[in-house]
């Protein structure tokens, strides 16, 4: 029988888990595209922001994440989390005052790692691991379902609102730094910060949490890199790698994607001049990648029920078939100079199979993972995930994405308070090396259905 969750558990996964993935999205697309917009069209830049940021979030979720376990909590991470997570936002805009290409570059950098620290701690080491406490393998499918709908309603709402945002905002300005990104951080941060304290006072620990202090601080920090635990469940170690395997194809090419879009697709201006919208690239940008992000969410939604049935494999197979189709027509609709209208359609429809797929194979993992953590680590096993899903993916995803843009980008000079800067914008080749990267997900896919079969048939 499938246990049920009350209404206020419920309001807090809807509102905290929504709040925290339009934090993201302000991190995974608008910092990028910040960076183009007020300081160098550089890739150097976003991919240490990205690279070490990855790097500073796992940390965190290690750190943090033993301390929760250790003490039976989560609401303490949540608040401090969550509140500190929309200060650091807001601090982040903060950056455009700054002067000179270098300073600037070295500050968000660092801004964008303390965000992270507190992100991790909100979102990774309070929030996931709360979701598990409260739920069992018998409704984590729906809950699976929830968590991997949020992302996409996050980038349906955040590109379109953030993007009008930005747009609207351009015409204010400050000793003559207009205000566009700023404002933006601020609306966010702030209500990251809303979300954090109301969380707090609506939730409730689950009661089957337990202090879990049997050994020393430093030996509870270490003991999720005995590996050997890995070694003893490698159904966890395969979907842990299945984790790394996708996601570094991801990072590729998604942290580049609205840049693309803004610099190198002459559809989205035909677009902004059709509607009387000119110099509004950032809007219309946003809402290509939220009408495809769209168009997804009842495949998402359907998914769920599988999940609940442990059909995990299926899922899987189909989301990276989706993911890798949607790449390649985005390479190929590039490729062969698709302009005007064509463009527009072919963007529309490979964000929705590369953001369909993306978030069928999120939600499958998320649920699958939950189900195989140990029950007295889930904290802490949320850092050896963020190692396989964050870390790894983005320091290697980001670099190889760098090395194409720098290498087959479009060269570009951007106008800037301070003069002209030239660069490169990213373009289609990133989708190609993305979906090749993307196809090598079969293989721990593969084992895990194999180590599946195994421990069915010792059953």
């Amino acid at each position: 029988m499938k246990e049920k969750l009350g209404w206020k558990s419920w309001l807090v996964i809807w509102v905290a888990g929504m709040a925290g993935q339009l934090a993201w999205v302000i991190e995974n697309n608008f910092f990028n595209t910040y960076v183009y917009a007020k300081i160098a069209p550089n890739p150097d830049v976003i991919t240490w922001m990205v690279a070490l940021s990855a790097v500073v979030s796992t940390v965190s979720t290690f750190l943090m994440g033993t301390i929760s376990d250790r003490v039976g909590k989560r609401r303490f991470l949540i608040l401090i989390g969550y509140v500190m997570w929309g200060a650091t936002t807001i601090l982040f805009g903060v950056t455009q005052f700054f002067k000179g290409i270098l300073l600037m570059s070295i500050m968000v950098v660092v801004f964008d790692c303390i965000m992270s620290f507190f992100g991790s701690m909100g979102n990774d080491c309070g929030f996931n691991a709360w979701t598990t406490d409260i739920t069992t393998p018998s409704n984590r499918g729906t809950l699976g379902t929830v968590l991997s709908i949020q992302p996409v309603i996050a980038t349906i709402v955040g590109t379109v609102a953030f993007g009008a945002i930005v747009d609207a905002f351009k015409v204010f300005e400050v000793n003559g730094q207009v205000l566009d990104y700023f404002m933006l951080f601020l609306i966010v941060g702030i209500v990251v910060i809303i979300v954090g304290i109301v969380s707090f006072f609506m939730m409730k620990e689950s009661p089957n949490l337990m202090p879990r202090r049997s050994e020393s601080f430093a030996q509870d920090l270490k003991k999720p890199f005995n590996f050997k635990l890995l070694k003893e469940s490698k159904l966890l170690l395969f979907v842990l790698l299945i984790f790394t395997a996708f996601f570094i194809s991801f990072n590729v090419y998604f942290p580049h994607m609205l840049n693309y879009f803004i610099y190198n697709c002459e559809g989205v201006n035909w677009l902004c001049d059709s509607l009387g919208m000119s110099g509004a690239q950032t809007t219309i940008a946003g809402a290509i990648m939220a009408v495809g992000m769209l168009l997804s969410i009842p495949l998402v939604a359907l998914s769920g029920k599988y999940l609940n049935k442990q059909k995990f494999v299926p899922i899987l197979l189909i989301a990276i078939g989706a993911n890798v189709l949607g790449l390649l027509i985005l390479f190929f609709g590039g490729l062969f100079g698709v302009s005007g209208l064509g463009q527009i359609i072919l963007l529309v429809i490979g964000t929705f199979l590369v953001g369909g797929g993306y978030m069928g194979l999120y939600q499958a993992l998320m649920t699958w993972v939950k189900n195989l953590f140990p029950e007295d680590m889930r904290s802490q096993f949320e850092g050896i995930r963020m190692i396989f899903y964050v870390a790894i993916p983005m320091f290697l995803g980001t670099f190889v994405g760098n090395l194409i843009i720098k290498f087959l980008g479009t060269p570009i000079t951007l106008r800037y308070e301070t003069g002209d800067v030239a660069g490169y914008a990213p373009n289609y080749w990133l989708f190609i090396v993305g979906a090749g990267l993307a196809t090598l997900t079969f293989i721990p896919i593969f084992l895990a259905r194999r180590e599946l079969s195994k421990q069915k048939t010792t059953i």
